[in-house]
């Protein structure tokens, strides 16, 4: 019997949506033979592979009462939690995250979307999945960089609420394991699946009290204008640099400690040397691959900002953040 057989059989019709990478992982844990793969990346996440997916659906007799199983990292999740919101004016879907970053972060919470001209996620929908399954044993074969990049969300989550000592707990576990020649630390004989429980865990919680993102929902956005902000810059001319969002993030984590600080915020003393290092260690980036002034174009045009401010989630000490409108023009050299 399929892993996930008990989930589904609550379902009259179940289709998978999967990363073509974990093809056949999809098909192992759901028992469904013939998966519907795409390229799971950034320049195919688009509204072209949302239709593609919903013309699949059609095609295969999708009702409205039919499950979409989402088995891939965040870019897979999102595009068919997006299509799942969208065909027949919504159908249900859960998720089955492949990657770190998924399973701490980018498949909970119900935000789905698609990349607008460069632009990250500035189309998109939100719809809570029926249920999210985590396999900790898959990330054993992620590749580093993808690692890293759910590392990053991982530590983001615990510099916002710091639940007995998770971040510094997840901070020694990788820089032990990248001392020891690797990134990931082995998932069966580690508090690897703990930490990610506790990490998902105050993300669900956050979510559960703002879905919309109207008040605490905000603080999960830590690092991400200028995460957002550096993709677009990487994207605009290819090759500059290969971050990837959680690495961005990890960047965009730093420079909102320096900002608290230069405001007068911070209640920890010297924290933005503290979370760089830290991130270091872990095999993260933490400096800007370019001047902050190449990055405002895009910063204007997030999300969070109007009028020529932006509101922005601020690390006030590990375990705390504020957030807090500025004038966007703070941000020029």
């Amino acid at each position: 019997m399929h892993a996930l057989a008990p989930e589904l059989k609550k379902f009259r019709q179940v289709f998978v949506v999967c990363d073509r990478n974990v093809e056949a992982f999809a098909r192992e844990i759901s028992g469904v033979d013939e998966p519907f793969c795409i390229t799971a990346d950034e320049a195919h996440k688009t509204m072209d592979t949302v239709m593609d997916i919903c013309r699949a659906l059609l095609s295969a007799g999708a009702g409205r009462e039919a499950l979409l199983l989402a088995v891939g990292g965040g870019v897979t999740t999102d595009l068919a939690g997006f299509a799942a919101s969208i065909y027949k004016r919504g159908i249900r879907y859960a998720n089955v995250p492949t990657t770190l970053l998924g399973q701490v972060d980018a498949g909970i919470g119900g935000k789905t979307g698609v990349n607008l001209d460069g632009f990250k996620n500035e189309v998109g929908t939100i719809r809570q999945p029926e249920f999210t399954a985590v396999f900790p044993e898959v990330l054993e074969s992620l590749p580093e960089k993808e690692l890293r990049s759910g590392l990053a969300e991982m530590l983001k989550t615990f510099v916002i609420k710091n639940p007995a000592h998770a971040y510094e707990r997840t901070v020694a576990l990788f820089a032990a394991a990248r001392a020891n020649g690797g990134l990931c630390p082995a998932v069966g004989d580690s508090e690897l699946p703990e930490l990610i429980r506790a990490a998902a865990g105050i993300k669900q919680a956050i979510v559960d009290k703002d879905e919309f993102e109207k008040g605490g929902r905000r603080k999960l956005n830590l690092g991400h204008s200028w995460a957002h902000a550096i993709e677009w810059w990487q994207s605009a001319a290819p090759g500059r640099t290969d971050l990837s969002h959680g690495e961005a993030v990890a960047i965009g984590i730093v420079q909102a400690a320096r900002l608290a600080e230069k405001l007068g915020l911070a209640e920890e003393p010297g924290l933005p040397a503290r979370l760089s290092e830290e991130l270091q260690l872990c095999g993260l980036p933490s400096e800007l691959p370019c001047p902050q002034g190449e990055l405002l174009p895009a910063m204007r045009n997030d999300k969070k900002a109007e009028s020529g401010r932006i509101r922005l989630v601020l690390p006030v000490k590990v375990g705390k953040v504020i957030v807090k409108q500025v004038n966007i023009n703070i941000l020029e050299p």
